[in-house]
């Protein structure tokens, strides 16, 4: 396939990220990927025919990228096109899955694993079996609300019982999901718990990045979530060592926003970068364990970083978005830190830029554990510096909760340029 400058991405998986098969896409080194992405989470959850509990887009090969390399993904531009959503906490029903009700949907009438479906009126009972018409729903709703959303994008307000059930006729539309897209839209089920609430806008990618190195489900591809996959029943199953093969390109870090870079792990030829489960807003830790999923336009530019071996990916947020404590010095803080030099005898001050390692495992003190290996592995240097480095100069952040969190700190010019990250964090950072 012959690599494009700008390729154009509006196919999805049907939730399996499987390196496996042959990507559709393929992206020259330094050009830009355009994509449409589906509402995650609540639609492919009670859409039984995805089986990785979200629908992400088909992953893009990036020319000259290959295994032990990394790729910077610039986040250029996104754009909510959803004007409605819907979200809230989710509660499995018990016999309609084998396993997992995220990977393995069983319709609990005729057996059929993974079933077509239909939408049925509105509510939590309208998704049906194509081949028995059972309800087939894998999850529902403990609480839940519809929230519509201003034309500018900047505020969102939870809607009464009329109008979700009004945009629920109407789901596909509302949430503008686009044509490629096989989910049922979750405004179908018309929540309305919450009436009245206001929130402020902020959309970020709650996945983004590219494929494992084994067929995996989607929504997966975490230390959290992937725990499910451990002796798992189903096809997808895995050990606790096979789990290393992941990526965590589903972080739900709401610091993944335009302006950001994430870069990741290279652990199949050409990278396979994807993206999906844009979110109009989310504070720290999703402790909901869902938030507003919205349809969205992206604007990705893909850069090749050869030969720098990642285990997990590294982000680069905005200054906005960095702990206090790690952002970078100003000019009269480094005036007044040279003039403290002086006075105690300090020959040579560091000169450190922000760096943010993302954690994952099965809780959040296993994510910290794994964020700091992380850091410490690249770097050269001891998990107790990190920690004293993150003290310090950073910080320890949830992205969601149980078991994502950043691991952030202002790490050394020297450390930075020993492992090829300094000129793209200086661009960075200034």
């Amino acid at each position: 396939m012959v690599a494009k400058q700008t390729v154009y991405v509006n196919e999805f998986t049907d939730g399996i990220l499987d390196p496996r098969k042959e990507m559709a896409y393929s992206v020259k080194d330094g050009g830009f990927i355009v994509a449409n992405t589906t509402p995650g989470c609540w639609g492919p959850m009670i859409t039984p025919a995805l089986k990785g509990g979200h629908e992400v887009t088909k992953p893009v090969y990036v020319e000259g990228a290959e295994v032990g390399d990394a790729i910077a993904i610039h986040i250029r531009s996104m754009e909510i096109t959803s004007l409605a959503t819907a979200s809230g906490n989710d509660k499995p029903v018990d016999g309609r899955f084998l396993g997992d009700p995220f990977v393995a949907v069983k319709c609990p009438e005729c057996g059929t694993m993974n079933p077509e479906t239909f939408i049925d009126g509105i509510g939590k009972e309208a998704i049906r079996c194509k081949t028995c018409r059972e309800d087939i729903t894998p999850f529902v709703f403990t609480h839940a609300y519809s929230m519509g959303l201003d034309n500018d994008k900047k505020i969102g307000i939870t809607l009464n019982k009329e109008a979700a059930e009004k945009v629920g006729q109407e789901a596909k539309k509302y949430m503008n999901t686009p044509e490629n897209s096989i989910q049922n839209p979750v405004l179908t089920f018309a929540p309305h718990d919450l009436v009245g609430a206001i929130a402020r806008i902020r959309p970020f990618l709650g996945q983004l990045g590219t494929t494992p190195a084994r067929p995996t489900p989607d929504s997966h591809n975490a230390g959290d979530f992937g725990q499910f996959l451990v002796d798992a029943p189903h096809d997808y199953g895995v050990t606790r060592e096979q789990l290393e093969d992941r990526t965590d390109g589903h972080m739900d870090i709401n610091r993944v926003r335009s302006g950001a870079i994430l870069i990741c792990p290279v652990k199949v030829p050409g990278g396979g970068v994807y993206l999906g489960d844009m979110h109009a807003m989310q504070g720290d830790g999703e402790i909901a364990g869902h938030t507003t999923d919205v349809s969205g336009i992206v604007n990705l530019q893909v850069e090749v970083m050869k030969n720098v071996q990642l285990d997990g990916p590294v982000l680069l947020p905005i200054v906005d978005d960095l702990p206090e404590l790690a952002k970078p010095f100003s000019d009269e803080e480094k005036r007044q830190a040279e003039q403290l030099s002086k006075a105690w005898g300090i020959e040579e001050l560091e000169e450190s830029y922000p760096v943010s390692f993302v954690g994952t495992g099965a809780d959040l003190n296993e994510a910290t554990t794994n964020g700091m290996e992380r850091a410490a592995a690249l770097f050269g240097i001891t998990v107790p510096e990190v920690m004293n480095r993150a003290t310090i100069n950073g910080g320890i952040e949830i992205g969601r909760h149980p078991g994502v969190v950043t691991v952030t700190f202002l790490a050394p010019h020297h450390y930075l340029e020993a492992n090829g990250l300094l000129d793209l964090v200086k661009n960075q950072y200034g």
